[in-house]
């Protein structure tokens, strides 16, 4: 087994980590163990699907926008040329 040190935790970060070990019946060290080992063995929604999927998915309910593209302006200026 390895062990792991982690330095600057934030406060409110413990003592969240306290309270939701305390609700589950174990140690704080036993509570993110638990959370380690599920978050690398089932991933996020975003690692699994992409991120872009996920963003769709959340927001598809609300319905989509079709947005008017202006057409496209070129400029007056010319071209540099470089090889001169």
């Amino acid at each position: 087994m390895a062990t792991l040190t982690i330095r600057n935790l934030d406060e409110n970060v413990k003592r969240k980590l306290q309270v939701r070990a305390a609700l589950n019946g174990r140690s704080m060290e036993a509570e993110v163990r638990e959370m380690l080992s599920q978050l690398v063995t089932n991933g996020s929604a975003a690692t699994r699907q992409g991120l872009g999927t996920a963003i769709h998915k959340r927001f598809a309910a609300l319905g989509g926008v079709e947005l008017v593209i202006p057409p496209r302006q070129f400029s007056s200026r010319p071209i540099p040329k470089f090889d001169e």
